[in-house]
């Protein structure tokens, strides 16, 4: 006796159909399941087991062989047990009607047959649709996250009995009503520009980075508000459109992060992890790759706090996903690939007591120690920040100030007009805007006056730029003309973009 269910099983971001076979023969009980799962999936068939029995059915006793197809695909969660009870109970003999074709089951059993929901609902509901599956019958609490994708009928079922009973024709269940599945709004949080006081300077460098998507560091004594400021960062950042918030919804879908109720994510995601943070833990990892901090932050803001207290092994795997706006993850199985392009900023004092430069505290570090702690940060990973920014003691006068600061929505505007000329100019890039530019994209878009041209040639001699920091000095000019409207690079674009590569000086703030 042979039945077989659709299943949808995660690979990475994405989604894939699997085939639950079931063939039920005489012989000794037992229950055997194929198809290279892991640990969680073997366990299912002790929670089929259960389930079966606490619905109120007979579980058979015979050889039972489950085969998860393709079965060079490794599976793991617990997604496959409703198909695999379901899959019994057909090949038992003990459903009156045939299991429909063009429907996929995806939930957890628990032992008294109640359905649990399961992390990546969104990505497996795509992968259904794109495979042609026309109904997908899953867990009341993952229903409204599937019906996020249209054209595919949802219908949420509450325990392995009501599943059984709305497969046989016994219980109506009404597909979940798209309507339903509403899209949650950004509500943008507290935190605005308008509650920083002072740094006038910083606040300009930030909305610059948010025009270009350029990379940011802040440098600054202990107290200065580099962290208060970095917070408000995603405020200014243009809402995501469409497609970025679907991608952003599946990556927190799949990483188990999504809000209950399974609305669309609308606010640009801020991630900023702790300097103890592990290579995987940034970078995403584990035997079956899960994402990282890198892929949380995608489509928003990765901040870095205490810059140089990462390790160094954890910080050089930056560069890939900073280059790339992707990381990849080699496997022996397979190899998995997830989206991190994300705006870095990150923050660190001068200096290992944080008063270095500094006119009210006294520094209390060795010229040794100040090297040694500058060095924990390598030149190629400070050629991928395009802007280095002093962040400086807030004055008491500002902090007693009862002027009006620009809030965050003015600078968004701002910041929105600026990215809709990068994307006129790079519309055919994948990532348009300016600090994605390639070598050939600065040719024919950073057009310099004589002046311009002068005074760079005067600065890449004097402080003896790379090749990638001059092109990062013209991306940021760019930006700068963008948000003015102009259509050539002056020296005042190249004066001001200059003056954010004060890391490249042979020492900080000197």
């Amino acid at each position: 006796m042979y039945a077989q269910m659709t299943g949808v099983a995660l690979f990475g971001l994405q989604g894939m159909i699997v085939q639950v076979e079931v063939d039920l023969a005489n012989g000794l009980p037992s229950f055997d399941l194929v198809g290279l799962p892991d640990s969680s999936v073997r366990e299912a068939k002790d929670r089929v087991r259960a389930a079966l029995r606490n619905s109120g059915f007979d579980f058979p006793l015979q050889r039972i062989t489950a085969n998860l197809a393709p079965a060079g695909l490794r599976k793991e969660g617990a997604g496959y047990d409703l198909c695999l009870a379901l899959g019994i109970l057909a090949a038992g003999g003990m459903m009156q009607q045939p299991l429909p074709e063009q429907l996929a089951a995806v939930a957890e059993l628990a032992l008294d047959g109640t359905l649990r929901p399961v992390r990546g609902m969104l990505s497996l509901a795509l992968a259904a649709k794109e495979q042609g599956v026309k109904r997908l019958l899953v867990a009341a609490e993952n229903a409204r996250e599937a019906a996020l994708v249209g054209g595919v009928q949802v219908y949420a079922a509450g325990s392995l009995r009501e599943a059984y009973e709305f497969l046989n024709g016994r219980k109506e269940i009404a597909p979940f009503a798209a309507e339903s599945a509403a899209i949650a709004e950004s509500g943008g949080g507290e935190d605005d520009f308008s509650e920083i006081k002072g740094q006038p300077h910083v606040k300009r460098a930030l909305e610059i980075a948010a025009a270009g998507s350029h990379n940011v560091l802040l440098i600054g004594p202990p107290g200065s508000g580099k962290t208060m400021l970095a917070r408000r960062l995603p405020t200014i950042l243009p809402p995501l459109t469409e497609a970025e918030s679907l991608e952003v919804t599946q990556v927190y879908s799949v990483s188990g992060l999504l809000p209950r109720g399974g609305t669309m994510l609308r606010a640009r995601p801020y991630r900023s992890p702790h300097h103890t943070i592990s290579d995987g833990g940034l970078i995403g990892g584990g035997t079956i790759p899960k994402p990282g901090e890198v892929t949380l932050a995608h489509g928003g803001v990765l901040f870095l706090d205490e810059l140089p207290e990462f390790k160094k092994s954890v910080l050089e795997v930056l560069r890939q996903p900073l280059e790339d706006a992707k990381v990849t993850i080699a496997r022996t199985q397979a190899t998995y690939t997830f989206p991190s392009r994300f705006l870095l900023a990150a923050a660190m004092n001068p200096c290992p007591c944080g008063y270095y430069g500094s006119n009210y505290k006294p520094c209390t570090c060795t010229p040794l120690q100040i090297t040694r702690y500058r060095s924990k940060i390598s030149g190629p990973l400070l050629d991928r920040i395009d802007l280095h920014i002093e962040v400086p003691r807030v004055k008491y006068h500002d902090i007693k100030s009862e002027a009006c600061e620009e809030t965050s929505a003015k600078i968004r505007e701002r910041v929105t007009a600026a990215r809709a000329l990068q994307h006129t100019r790079l519309k055919d890039r994948a990532f348009p805007w300016n600090a994605a530019m390639t070598s050939r994209d600065i040719r024919l878009h950073c057009r310099l006056t004589p002046e311009a041209e002068s005074l760079l040639e005067d600065t890449f001699e004097q402080l003896g730029l790379s090749a990638r920091a001059y092109d990062r000095i013209l991306k940021v000019a760019r930006t700068i003309a963008d948000l003015e409207g102009a259509a050539d690079l002056d020296i005042a674009h190249i004066a001001e973009a200059i003056q954010y590569r004060g890391l490249d000086r042979k020492f900080w703030g000197e």
